[in-house]
């Protein structure tokens, strides 16, 4: 017995085949960012203090500059396709659906960049 209908049995229409994939890989960003946030927190707490200094040397040291690095670029990635799934559901005009997600899919991109820019640039010291 098969749920499909018989319009689709002969046009051969189904899955598209990719939501598993975006699936496994929200799950395994969200294992990521678990692991990358329960670092984030311990490595805060265990500051002496939150002081601008304490704060540029902690970043600037190369293990932290990288963790930070990942953490950032991993929730952005993992927010970019929690954001496109919404917007798949929710947003019905075909045309509107793709520029809205052209959209946000270049704003998280902005801000990937920047995060990690400002990391990179406390980590190797200001140039200006």
């Amino acid at each position: 017995m098969s749920l499909r209908s018989p319009v689709g049995r002969v046009l051969g229409l189904g899955s598209a085949g990719e939501g598993v994939s975006h699936w496994w890989t929200q799950r395994v960003t969200s294992v990521a960012l678990v692991l990358l946030g329960l670092w984030f927190v311990f490595s805060l707490v265990r500051m002496p203090d939150m002081s601008y200094a304490v704060v540029t040397a902690w970043v600037s040291s190369p293990v932290n500059a990288v963790l930070l690095s990942l953490l950032m670029g991993t929730m952005v990635y993992h927010s970019m396709l929690g954001v496109q799934v919404v917007v798949e559901d929710y947003v019905s005009h075909h045309g509107a659906k793709i520029v809205t997600i052209l959209l946000l899919n270049f704003l998280h991109y902005v801000l990937a960049a920047l995060g990690i820019f400002a990391v990179l640039r406390i980590a190797f010291g200001s140039v200006a």
